[in-house]
């Protein structure tokens, strides 16, 4: 397959054409801000920083790492050392190359430091600390030759060959071998992707970064709540559009007490990211620089220097939905039997898949099962209950044109759908943008927030209008 197309049944859309899909919207998301930060709550910190070069000089003028653990020479050869930054003709720095960072969001409690001086509470507080499991993990990537951010979540079950603790859950290599050993098991993991920058924020930081920002707007998706007296955890949320302090936010991204446990945690972390992001260039974050100045340097470890910083959040700010993708690693639920660990399976085809397409890395195969038929996808159509009528048109609309895998998914969109939207839901954006093609309405977003088992899910939304056809010589409707 050339670099410039890619083709289904006999039609070739250019990059050029592609990108036109890819960004069509509806009407109200062309309104939207267009300017977006840092995807997720583990970058959270640098997101603010990035509403304002001027804040982040204000942190440092030098070129020092922003760093609070030590690592060793061994260590430090984990991370890719090529320069990341050139200077522009105002010596402002700005991003040279392709760079992917590690975000760890890491928990640690009392009784997982036992020297910990801390007096005896009767229970498992928290502790700011970067020594233990991580209970979140990203990769990000920066891209500007390809223009593009794309933030891949790596679920904290995710069962993988950590070295010296041999296969176990992947957030066991921070808390074993710190950042080193969780790049490098993560490397290993997506096919020996190249790790250049690691981040570490303590849970503690989120909840007062979130306060700092003045909390975050979005719709919780089902009722929450969990009690783990041990931890002083008390979760207890409603469905419905929500206005979310830091403690609540904590609870919103902690919660993984349902049918999917922590992949369904990660797919709800999404959609916090994409709030977040919208409200991130609210004009009430510069007013408060200092507090969140304040949280990043008090729960951040980061090799980033503030040259990076600055780069990370120039090529950052001037991206817009469309230029930013989230995906999920692709795997599957393991069915262990009674003492064992559950794990999330890694699917290695279908990484290696997204490592291609989102991370530069192509083994020989990806070529040739790209250039397959995406009819052949596995595509949802989802709606919110009341709508089904219109989701199961829309099935047979896509099966008249020719997708053979459409089903109408019975799991059903628990939030309003007021557009539709084609998710990528194991990072294939050239076949959403394809089937947005297909389709003529919906919004094309690389996420893993639609049905686990699909490719592609589509969203049915409000816009949706149920079209006019002609018959064609092969005897099928074709929209009008």
């Amino acid at each position: 397959m050339s670099e410039g197309n890619f083709s289904r049944k006999g039609k070739f859309v250019n990059r050029q054409q592609f990108a036109k899909i890819s960004t069509s919207t509806s009407k109200n998301v062309s309104k939207s801000n267009p300017h977006w930060l840092l995807i997720g709550f583990g970058l959270s910190a640098i997101a603010v920083l990035s509403a304002t070069v001027g804040a982040i000089l204000a942190l440092s003028l030098s070129n020092t790492p922003l760093r609070q653990a030590r690592l060793t020479p061994a260590e430090e050869a984990v991370f890719n050392q090529e320069e990341t930054v050139s200077f522009d003709n105002l010596q402002i720095p700005k991003l040279s190359r392709p760079v992917n960072i590690l975000v760890m969001g890491i928990k640690v409690t009392t009784d997982d430091v036992p020297d910990q001086s801390t007096p005896d509470v009767g229970y498992h507080a928290l502790v700011n600390s970067f020594e233990g499991l991580s209970d979140s993990m990203l990769l990000l990537r920066f891209d500007p030759e390809k223009d593009y951010v794309t933030v891949l979540s790596i679920p904290r079950d995710t069962k993988t060959l950590v070295e010296g603790r041999g296969i176990t859950k992947i957030n066991d290599a921070n808390f074993h071998g710190g950042p080193a050993l969780a790049a490098e098991s993560v490397s290993n993991l997506l096919d020996d992707v190249q790790i250049d920058r690691y981040i570490r924020i303590n849970v503690q930081g989120v909840e007062k970064f979130i306060d700092a920002l003045g909390g975050v707007n979005l719709y919780v998706p089902q009722n929450m709540k969990y009690t783990d007296h041990s931890q002083h955890l008390y979760i207890d949320l409603k469905e419905g559009q929500q206005h979310l302090d830091g403690a609540k936010a904590l609870q919103f991204l902690r919660f993984r007490y349902d049918a999917y446990g922590d992949i369904g945690r990660v797919q709800r972390q999404q959609v916090f990211m994409r709030a977040l992001i919208e409200q991130a260039l609210n004009p009430r974050t510069i007013l408060r620089m200092p507090d969140i100045l304040s949280v990043v340097r008090a729960h951040l470890d980061t090799n980033l220097t503030t040259n990076e910083l600055i780069a990370i959040a120039g090529f950052t700010g001037q991206k817009n939905r469309s230029n930013i993708n989230m995906v999920m690693l692709p795997g599957d639920f393991n069915t262990p039997e009674e003492g064992e660990l559950s794990y999330w399976l890694p699917n290695h085809e279908k990484i290696s898949e997204i490592m291609a397409q989102h991370f530069q890395i192509e083994p020989d195969y990806y070529t040739a099962s790209h250039e397959s038929d995406p009819t052949k996808l596995k595509i949802a159509v989802q709606s919110n209950k009341d709508n089904q009528e219109t989701a199961q048109k829309v099935v047979d609309y896509l099966r008249e044109t020719g997708y053979n895998r459409v089903f109408l998914s019975q799991q059903f969109a628990n939030q309003p759908l007021l557009e539709t939207k084609i998710v990528a839901q194991q990072g294939d954006n050239y076949s959403a943008a394809q089937i947005r093609a297909d389709l003529g309405v919906g919004e094309v977003i690389v996420e893993s927030t639609g049905v686990l088992t699909s490719d592609i899910t589509i969203q049915v939304g409000q816009d949706w209008t149920i079209p006019e056809f002609n018959h064609h010589q092969d005897g099928k409707l074709k929209r009008i």
